[in-house]
């Protein structure tokens, strides 16, 4: 015993282990009344970790080349090396998780106002991450050089074709080419696997540290920082470590069933995470059906093909996703959770979600399979992209006047 103290004293006189542990978590005090939604911060944090671990084996058995990129997948890892396909359908499905919890994670920030002060820099580092793993999730789309990763990558790269004068030689020094080629893959392949992991993990550094430097939110959008007993000691929060751990542990071995669920039983998801089409090699000769993205991008390209002129669509499509950064500034409610504001806030962000929804259901349909009779999809797809930027530009006026309830001072709900 005094050998074990003795080392976790060296230790701490060259490392904070201790105090680094007491700060983020035995002595760091979350709310009490951390509900449902606050679990799926925790799950993004557990299938980035898997995909990160995942995404190194396939690295190492993965040819970043036009010619072996796709034998290297479909018949080295899928079939050649042992539970290689395992690894494979751990990545593809991992990424669909990952954005899945990422979505509910966003929709628990602006249900319970996470973006307002004091957190501010939360959220934008934590809009900082949604934006590289979305490029990260893009890159990783590219690699397998199916054929509709390679037409994907055709739309996405000739995006910037649209800004005028400069639009073709930015898409030409983006590609490294004047057509997509072995340099385009080796390009992604450096970032999906080097680059922006680096720069995923700094962010996730800086989330942490902001989140537990001005304390984590709850559902009734009390700072419990404001009511502290004579230790200093927040009156409604409970450490971290062990409790809200042990109690999120339920929901990580439910969600963990479900995923290897889908992975052993169902892992193309109906050609929702694996298309059929990318299951045959990239071929710029055969243009696939219908082009469309993974079903976590529909909304955004059903938002660019809204819009009939390409620089405004595309224009339209990184407003959508840029125009998330000016919340903290939006919002004018002087209460941040659902549960205190006016109606207009909670029907707003019904129909933000109900236009999401419908965004994602036309992206991943063809043009010519009308969702609704005598109303064309591009058409449905305007109605809904006005709607989603309705929800932000209106905000500063439906919060700013719109009643609302005065929280209580202390939480008075447990979990």
């Amino acid at each position: 015993m005094q050998i074990k103290q003795r080392f976790k004293n060296w230790i701490n006189l060259r490392f904070p282990v201790q105090q680094t542990h007491e700060k983020h978590l035995s002595r760091y005090y979350a709310p009490k009344n951390l509900n449902f939604w606050y679990l799926f911060g925790v799950l993004s944090m557990l299938v980035l970790f898997s995909q990160l671990i995942t995404g190194i084996w396939l690295a190492m058995m993965y040819t970043p080349s036009i010619d072996g990129a796709f034998a290297s997948i479909e018949g080295n890892i899928m079939r050649d090396v042992t539970d290689g396909w395992l690894l494979r359908y751990m990545h593809a499905v991992g990424a669909s998780a990952l954005f899945l919890v990422i979505y509910l994670h966003m929709f628990r920030g602006l249900l319970y106002g996470s973006y307002k002060k004091p957190r501010e820099l939360i959220w934008l580092v934590g809009m900082g991450l949604y934006v590289l793993i979305m490029a990260e999730g893009f890159f990783g789309y590219v690699l397998p050089w199916g054929n509709m990763s390679f037409w994907g990558a055709q739309v996405i790269f000739n995006l910037p074709a649209a800004i005028p004068c400069v639009g073709d030689s930015i898409s030409t020094w983006l590609r490294g080419d004047f057509v997509l080629s072995g340099i385009t893959l080796n390009r992604v392949f450096a970032l999906h696997v080097i680059a922006i992991p680096l720069f995923l993990i700094g962010f996730i550094f800086i989330h942490l540290v902001a989140l537990h430097h001005v304390g984590s939110n709850n559902p009734e959008g009390i700072e419990i920082k404001k009511q502290i007993d004579k230790n200093g000691i927040p009156l409604d929060g409970i450490p971290l470590y062990p409790y809200h751990i042990l109690h999120n542990l339920v929901g990580i071995v439910v969600f963990l069933i479900i995923f290897f669920a889908v992975v052993f039983f169902w892992p193309t998801g109906g050609g929702h995470i694996l298309e059929p089409a990318n299951f045959e090699p990239a071929n710029p000769l055969k243009t696939p059906d219908h082009i469309a993205p993974v079903w976590y991008f529909t909304p955004f390209y059903a938002i660019l093909m809204a819009i009939p002129n390409k620089l405004g669509g595309v224009i339209a499509l990184f407003s959508a996703v840029s125009i998330f950064f000016f919340l903290p500034w939006l919002d004018r409610s002087p209460v941040k959770s659902m549960r205190y504001k006016g109606l207009l806030s909670k029907v707003w962000l019904t129909i933000l979600v109900i236009s999401i929804l419908v965004l994602g259901i036309i992206g991943a349909t063809p043009l010519d399979h009308p969702l609704l009779p005598y109303l064309s999809n591009q058409t449905l797809a305007q109605i809904m992209t006005l709607f989603y930027f309705l929800y932000f530009l209106l905000m500063p006026i439906y919060t700013g006047f719109e009643d609302f309830k005065v929280p209580p001072d202390r939480i008075t709900r447990g979990h």
